[in-house]
């Protein structure tokens, strides 16, 4: 299913749902409020000490290199310090998705329409997705670290699912519909790449994350 942009109930970071939407940070647009985190939290009804998406803040209290200090994509592009960066972390849906490729038991899939989906009734929590994923999206609510280590009995996974079934009734994900300052974009990889160099944007992620992201598509943000 594919919608076109409906303004009355998609954010500005929303350009478009359904198969083959994609979603992605602009770090430098995100400003740490915790919005989206609550938006998932409410919409899903995640209990206390679950989370599917978190603000990871790099080099808090830093400054950027001189002149670059809010232009953090830039400055890693030229080898300098972005100074302190927020960036918003969950599932990105990858097109090359690690946590697929380890995952014994079949229980991660990458569906047809793009999503990576988690089968719950197979996985037997042995925390492999949770060592492959550069991201950190795999969490494990249920899990007793101890006896995960000797068991590798880590409960049931459960990730951001990037709000499929908002999407299916043509609405974004509630983080990026919640977010103040459209720093979570929600497209196909061109509407995304395009909308971060309109804005002066880049990824904040390396050509090799990007690849795991996006796989060929990552030809889009160069």
């Amino acid at each position: 299913m594919s919608t076109e942009n409906n303004e009355e109930v998609m954010g500005q970071g929303v350009m478009s749902t359904g198969d083959g939407a994609r979603i992605f940070p602009d770090v430098e647009a995100c400003i740490d409020c915790g919005g989206c985190v609550v938006a998932c939290k409410r919409t899903w009804d995640i209990g206390p000490g679950e989370q599917r998406i978190s603000i990871s803040t790099m080099l808090e209290g830093q400054e950027g290199a001189k002149g670059l200090n809010a232009s953090s994509s830039q400055a890693l592009a030229q080898g300098k310090s972005p100074g302190e960066t927020s960036v918003p972390m969950q599932c990105y849906h990858c097109d090359n998705a690690p946590c697929v490729s380890v995952c014994p038991v079949d229980s991660l899939v990458k569906k047809d329409n793009g999503f990576v989906e988690v089968r719950e009734n197979l996985c037997v929590g042995c925390q492999y997705c949770l060592t492959a994923c550069p991201f950190g999206a795999p969490q494990f609510p249920e899990s007793d670290d101890g006896a995960a280590q000797l068991f590798g009995s880590g409960g049931t996974m459960d990730k951001c699912t990037m709000c499929e079934d908002r999407q299916d009734v043509g609405k974004g994900p509630a983080c990026a519909e919640e977010c103040a300052t459209d720093a979570i974009l929600v497209g196909t990889s061109t509407e995304i790449a395009d909308e971060l160099d309109e804005r002066g944007s880049k990824p904040f992620f390396n050509d090799k994350a990007m690849e795991v992201i996006f796989g060929e598509d990552a030809e889009a943000f160069e």
